[in-house]
């Protein structure tokens, strides 16, 4: 189809899409040949959907067949993008390529609280998914998109790119074969800039967004310009903090190394929005502990400046019996000298090499789940773990600083995490004096699973009200 053609469908398309809807099962999902052409729909042009966009024009027999967002102020970079390649079709609504049976696959990088809906219609499509980490808005609507994507048949690769490189398939293999002893505390750690985003007034959204289409499954929300296009992550509403931004990745590769990990028994978060005023949401420091039984998972955000812990910033820190593994190296207890993590032997890698799209493309070809690197089922218990310590924190009750909370009882490591936060804080270049700022601090909630044990606040947090026309169901079936 001729670019002309394409343009003159989408002006005559775009006022029809808001009726357009996902009714059931289209097809089961597609088994597409090793040399047919694979269509891609991409959807969240802004950011990363860049990434998207670059990876599949550079593959042999796939096309980016669709760009979607309701911004349409976005569609000239990524057509660029694409260049001299077959044109894509414009689109403002997603449900506009799900209704087209020659799309195999959506390929998400919108906003998270678009993540698991845009899953679950794809999955009712017949469409394989590639969705952006995290998974979800919430733990809910992630066991829905997991439970659609098996209803379904279709291949849904979860965007923690890590799990397709060899040297952290080879750092968890190493952990996992106990050549260093118990895995004692899988740390994570999110040290990343985060400045004052200031404060927008509510206003009316540029001519060329759709905000109804960009609010979809979120609550009715005045439109501000802290909201499109990145600014969105620190509000409850649309986004996770960075503990389910960046972190999600870091949280990761922690609860990957940890053997058969998957829900904790128990979660406590601390932090807060510290060092400016503004009108984001959520913190911008915080510690959450877990306890997955002999192994205790620590995640650190630290959204201020800061030096790294044990040289990383963003990364992960393996507490071990015999040592610490930081960097893909290991530190034995009482050394000063480190080696580098050995090769291990039969380390799971599947088609693709370390390009995680290419993975994703592959396992459509093959039609097997068991190729991904990142199944949607590792993606949603990664995904949770970020919720849960959010639903913790958001329980939380300001206190002061001093005398420090019990929050993390007699745990040490939590405690001396806690240490070295406020350290941080009050140390330079911040030189925040703890006396008037107060930190929140989460109850400590048991889980029995999905759900928590008798505590009906936190389970009301697992989920969320929808708008209609972009309900998550309760159940599949």
């Amino acid at each position: 189809m001729s670019k002309l053609t394409r343009r003159q469908f989408v002006k005559g398309s775009i006022a029809a899409m808001a009726t357009i809807t996902i009714a059931g099962t289209k097809s089961s999902g597609q088994v597409v040949g090793a040399n047919n052409l694979i269509r891609v729909a991409v959807a969240g042009l802004n950011g990363r959907g860049s990434a998207h966009v670059g990876a599949y024009v550079g593959m042999p027999n796939v096309e980016v067949s669709y760009l979607v967002d309701p911004d349409s102020r976005t569609f000239g970079r990524r057509l660029e993008q694409i260049g001299d390649r077959p044109a894509p079709f414009l689109v403002k609504d997603i449900r506009r390529a799900l209704d087209d049976r020659n799309v195999h696959a959506i390929s998400i990088a919108t906003p998270n609280h678009w993540h698991a809906l845009m899953t679950i219609w794809g999955a009712q499509a017949g469409k394989h998914v590639y969705v952006e980490k995290p998974s979800s808005h919430n733990v809910h609507e992630g066991r829905i998109a997991l439970d659609m994507a098996r209803r379904h048949n279709v291949i849904v690769q979860h965007g923690t790119q890590s799990r397709s490189e060899g040297s952290w398939q080879n750092t968890i293999a190493a952990i996992r074969s106990g050549r260093y002893g118990r895995l004692l505390v899988s740390r994570a750690l999110c040290y990343k800039l985060r400045n004052s985003i200031g404060t927008r007034p509510n206003g009316t959204p540029p001519r060329e967004v759709d905000f109804n289409l960009w609010l979809g499954p979120a609550q009715e929300t005045p439109f501000h310009a802290n909201l499109v296009h990145y600014n969105w992550h620190w509000f409850w509403a649309f986004g996770n903090g960075d503990i389910g931004n960046q972190g999600v990745h870091q949280f990761d590769i922690a609860r990957w190394a940890i053997a058969g990990a998957t829900m904790p028994r128990s979660v406590v978060s601390v932090g807060g929005r510290f060092g400016y005023r503004d009108q984001g949401e959520t913190p911008n420091t915080q510690i959450s502990l877990m306890d997955f039984g002999d192994t205790k998972l620590i995640f650190e955000v630290r959204g201020l400046s800061s030096q790294g812990y044990r040289g990383q910033g963003i990364g992960n820190v393996f507490h071990l019996e015999n040592g610490v593994i930081a960097g893909h190296r290991f530190y034995p207890n009482g050394g000063n000298a480190s080696e580098a993590i050995p090769q291990i032997d039969n380390v799971r890698r599947g088609p693709g090499g370390s390009n995680h799209f290419a993975n994703f493309i592959a396992a459509i070809r093959s039609g097997r789940s068991s190729d991904l690197n990142a199944d949607i089922e590792e993606g949603h218990f990664s995904s949770a773990l970020c919720h849960l310590a959010n639903i913790s924190y958001q329980l939380g009750s300001n206190a002061p600083f001093a005398p420090r909370t019990r929050a993390f009882g007699d745990n040490r490591d939590a405690l001396e995490t806690l240490e070295r936060m406020e350290a941080h804080l009050s140390g330079a270049p911040h030189n925040l004096r703890l006396a008037d700022i107060q930190l929140k601090v989460g109850p400590t909630l048991q889980l029995q699973g999905e759900t928590f044990n008798g505590n009906t606040e936190a389970n009301r947090l697992l989920t969320r009200q929808y708008r209609t026309g972009f309900v998550v169901p309760d159940r599949v079936g």
